[in-house]
């Protein structure tokens, strides 16, 4: 008899992250309880649920029913994150696996902030923002401020899945590379070819800073106003987590003073009102949360729970997906933008 899995992904689409293949795939390994794009009924979830071993999910929103889950094993979410409002105490007890596709977003993330990177370093938007008022400068005086990644300093403050992926995108630049990640030893990305350097140091130190750190209780703003004031002059700060993690009011006024540069796929409102300062900083390239969610890339993140949902009906762990660990995950605030 095949697994019962339940398969509620919405706010996400069946088609958006599992390709045909990867439905049939899935249809084929298991016996798929809902399936479709509209969320799932919560009496119909209800039935489902006491004889599901697996759920597919896009955050929890089911309440405290975890009790009327005898079967069940794990829960995979696809939104991003892992699920809020989850009672992962009674998960550990009951040793039901809560895994997150993140990583799935790992090299959508990656290449688009290395795009930011560039973009900003070489003022390529900049540049096409004043061609089209047909104030552009050629050749050199076109390139007065601009600099190359190649051989500069690069920091990068959270080595998760998202730095993971970023980091060999880096190395073909020749670029010295430094974290500041407090959740892992320094002997562990001393391994990974890494710097390890105290947040302060690896601000002041770097011409290009990668943000990519998950957020959580202890990093709300940690990128402060004083932080921010140490940031070498015309420096590029890449923000590619959550802006969660910096204080965007400081960032905005030292980017529109001149102080140094930001590319940034996310905001602290979003979406971002239309009189934010921000949308006014020449010094800065903006992106509407767009790094993820890229057609290739979903149905990637689709193939990875398909191929975790195989080891898990085999009786093999799932290695596919990032697991919650007891450590770190009452450790985790919420990634999603406030809305207006």
């Amino acid at each position: 008899m095949k697994s019962k899995v339940i398969v509620n992904p919405s706010f996400r689409q069946m088609d958006e992250i599992f390709s045909a293949a990867d439905q049939q795939r899935m249809r084929d390994l298991v016996d798929v309880i809902w399936g479709k794009d509209e969320r799932m009924p919560q009496e119909e979830f209800l039935r489902a649920l006491p004889t599901a071993e697996v759920l597919v999910t896009a955050g929890w929103h089911y309440g405290d029913v975890l009790d009327q889950a005898e079967c069940l094993k794990t829960i995979m979410d696809v939104s991003g994150a892992f699920p809020l409002n989850l009672d992962y105490e009674t998960c550990y007890e009951r040793r039901i696996r809560v895994l997150s596709a993140a990583p799935g977003f790992g090299r959508q993330v990656a290449e688009f902030s290395l795009g930011l990177a560039i973009d900003a370093a070489r003022q390529i938007s900049y540049g096409d923002r004043l061609m089209r008022r047909g104030e552009e400068q050629y050749l050199w005086h076109g390139n007065v401020d601009t600099f190359l990644l190649y051989d500069q300093p690069v920091g990068i403050i959270g080595y998760g899945s998202l730095a993971r992926a970023l980091h060999p995108l880096l190395i073909p630049f020749g670029v010295s590379i430094s974290v500041y990640d407090p959740w892992l030893s320094n002997g562990y990305l001393t391994r990974q070819g890494l710097r390890p350097l105290a947040l302060e140091e690896l601000i002041a130190t770097s011409k290009f800073i990668f943000v990519m750190a998950v957020p959580s209780a202890e990093n709300r703003a940690m990128l402060s106003r004083e932080l921010l004031e140490l940031i070498q002059p015309n420096a590029v700060l890449i923000l590619a987590s959550r802006a969660h993690v910096i204080d965007f009011d400081a960032a905005t006024e030292m980017v529109l003073a001149g102080r140094f540069k930001l590319a940034t796929d996310v905001f602290p409102i979003e979406p971002l009102p239309a009189d934010h300062a921000i949308r006014a900083a020449e010094g800065a390239t903006l992106s509407a949360h767009r790094a993820g969610s890229v057609a290739q890339g979903m149905v990637e993140l689709g193939e990875m729970v398909v191929d975790d949902l195989e080891a898990i009906v085999k009786g093999m762990p799932p290695r596919r997906l990032q697991m919650a660990e007891p450590e770190l995950s009452r450790r985790y605030a919420s990634t999603r933008a406030r809305s207006k």
